[in-house]
């Protein structure tokens, strides 16, 4: 982006924390972030600063929040340009505002932009087989930020209070895909840009395991690999991975408890009230239909499950409000491809569901209890927008690129990515 006018505004806030924004004259410390929702946005906690891109638009240079200008020092100059660092130091020196600088990146911008796209991959891709939005593979996507965070070493420091840096933990936990990753890479016929891609992941996660002292099968494996080169055996790529084919929604039958339909409709998809990996992300994946039964009023809730959703383990509720009245929660259990549950509401006079023929007003979400952040920015329109940037980012993933240098980019596709492009509407 050097050259094309782009302006870096660097200001000091009252508890002396210092922002760097593009574009725009910096916004009040106190004012929400304009990078939207947390959804829509990928973070990464560096040395002395956090970063923050938008997912959605052109990618640009990140917001930064500097709160050590010491430590940030070491990779200012090399994401923003040497303008930017010594606008830093002298707001730290100061305070005030600086005036606004040219942005002039290095590349450590591309490869920090991309990091922090693998974080937000990692936490917030719409998978859905309702949407037709494949799985990104975990162990795939957790090998390529592993080496993407050794290639970004510069981000960081000793000082362990930054959780993004964690190349050996990344390596680690996705250590079981290290040989699919190496015969996908050995395989033929493949395109070459998808066997450049696959050899630049797998040399970089080898010098990061060899810098952390890591030992193993896998990364032997690994390292005889590499010395040996490609090998041209046939192979089907999706084959190699633990794929969850024959997903199919909603199977047996429902949870019916009798008693008249009073109503029934939809509920709210809120990504940000569990973690990634429970819900299918489609926006109508929550229903609900209200029953009487006699005196009594009960509401059954079903949400379509994400494909790596738990059978056991933490348990998932649905949020019910009626009328504008206080919330009532309904536990939810896995029963193959959904969360399911129901119970008999607490009414009041501010809370019920009328058997007259008026219409309730009901609210229904999902949640899992203790991480729900609550209520926050972002809506279906943001929701929307996310999905069509999944979408996107597929259909060029099943292209070839154009050259070995256009993976360097920010918007070049992941392996997961690639992979997952690979996959039919059975699949998902």
């Amino acid at each position: 982006m050097a050259g094309d006018g782009t302006r870096i505004h660097v200001a000091r806030g009252a508890d002396g924390t210092i922002r760097v924004a593009a574009g725009s004259p910096v916004f009040a410390h106190d004012e929400v972030d304009a990078v939207g929702p947390d959804f829509a946005r990928s973070v990464l906690d560096v040395a002395g600063a956090v970063l923050v891109w938008p997912v959605l638009g052109e990618p640009g240079p990140p917001v930064a929040e500097v709160h050590d200008v010491g430590r940030a020092q070491q990779w200012l100059w090399a994401v923003y340009g040497e303008p930017t660092a010594a606008a830093v130091h002298a707001c730290a020196t100061a305070g005030g505002e600086a005036s606004p600088v040219p942005a002039e990146p290095g590349a450590l911008a591309g490869d920090a932009a991309r990091l922090g796209f693998a974080h937000w991959a990692a936490r917030w891709w719409p998978a859905s087989y309702t949407d037709g939005i494949a799985v990104l593979e975990p162990d795939v996507l957790g090998l390529e930020s592993a080496a993407l965070t050794h290639r970004c070493q510069q981000l960081f420091d000793d000082l362990g209070d930054q959780p993004d840096d964690c190349v050996p933990e990344l390596i680690e936990e996705h250590r079981a895909g290290l040989g699919p990753l190496i015969r996908w890479w050995r395989s033929a016929p493949q395109p070459a840009d998808t066997a450049r891609r696959l050899e630049k992941v797998l040399r970089l996660i080898d010098d990061a395991a060899d810098a952390a002292g890591l030992d193993g099968p896998a990364l032997r494996e690994l390292r005889s690999a590499l010395e040996r080169g490609l090998a041209g055996t046939p192979v089907d790529a999706g084959a190699l991975f633990a794929r969850r084919d024959g997903y199919a929604l909603a199977a047996g039958d429902a949870p019916g408890s009798g008693g008249r339909v009073i109503a029934r409709g939809s509920g709210t998809n809120d990504w940000r009230r569990y973690p990634p990996g429970f819900v299918d992300a489609a926006e109508d994946s929550v229903s609900w239909t209200a029953r009487a039964l006699g005196a009594r009023r009960q509401m059954e809730v079903e949400v379509v499950a994400h494909v790596a959703a738990p059978v056991t383990g933490a348990l998932l509720v649905a949020e019910v409000r009626v009328n504008g009245g206080p919330p009532s929660r309904v536990p939810l259990a896995r029963r193959d491809d959904v969360w399911t549950g129901r119970a008999d509401l607490d009414l009041n006079p501010h809370h019920d569901l009328p058997a007259a023929a008026t219409a309730p007003q009901v609210e229904v979400g999902v949640l899992l209890p203790g991480f729900d952040p609550g209520a926050g920015l972002g809506g279906r329109a943001d929701r929307d927008a996310v999905r069509a940037l999944a979408r996107r980012r597929l259909a060029d993933a099943a292209q070839p690129l154009a050259s070995a240098d256009v993976y360097d980019t920010f918007s070049a596709p992941f392996l997961a990515e690639t992979l997952a492009a690979t996959a039919t509407s059975e699949d998902y």
